[in-house]
């Protein structure tokens, strides 16, 4: 089936544009939402965290202490890659049960760390960021989360650059601090419909890229 990489930095406004291609029929797969389901009580994670980080990585209920994580996984590289090398395999395991299950007319990986992992390339047909400024990404982040500005920027400079991702973007979804939920959607739709010709046309042995 014909494949989207979805992309961007924290606070692009990325799940927006995934939730309406799911609306309009893309077969979403989210790895964020993923790693959610995986992390709450009972999750496939939680044990291995628990006896790679102690109890205090877990809540009373069950669930992983995710500020506990972000504090330590964002401060010190080794913890990060130590959280990476339990979560990715479980996540890869879920992404490809899931794949086999779409339906649609084309399907939609929304990989907030796509550039960065450097597996995704070749995975996908297409590569699309959802682009905004840095001072827009930390506005709408400490809006909707409470985060202090220092720690979100702690959290984006451990995200690829804005440089780097539009380096490797096939296709632009401007979503900076003048776009409004309309444009945005329009420009999403835009989008839409150009993926679901050239799923057409790969489903009849055209050229998929461009």
């Amino acid at each position: 089936m014909f494949s989207i990489g979805l992309t961007g930095g924290i606070g692009s406004g990325k799940t927006q544009v995934a939730d309406w291609l799911a609306q309009w029929g893309a077969a979403v797969i989210d790895t964020d939402r993923i790693a959610h389901e995986l992390t709450t009580s009972a999750g496939a994670a939680i044990e291995p965290l628990r006896q790679a980080f102690g109890p205090a990585a877990i809540t009373a209920d069950g669930r992983l202490d995710r500020g506990w994580m972000r504090d330590r996984a964002f401060a010190d590289p080794d913890v990060r890659q130590r959280l990476e090398a339990i979560l990715h395999p479980l996540i890869d395991q879920a992404v490809r049960a899931q794949a086999d299950r779409a339906q649609g007319p084309y399907r939609v990986y929304v990989v907030p760390l796509l550039v960065e992992s450097g597996r995704w390339r070749d995975r996908v047909d297409r590569i699309c960021v959802v682009d905004c400024d840095p001072a827009t990404q930390v506005r709408r982040v400490q809006g909707r989360s409470g985060l202090t500005p220092e720690t979100i920027e702690r959290i984006m400079s451990a995200q690829a650059s804005r440089e780097d991702r539009l380096a490797v973007a096939d296709d632009i979804i401007v979503n900076d601090g003048a776009t409004d939920l309309d444009a945005l959607r329009r420009r999403s739709w835009s989008c839409h419909q150009s993926w679901c010709e050239l799923a057409s046309r790969s489903s009849h042995g055209s050229a998929i890229h461009d």
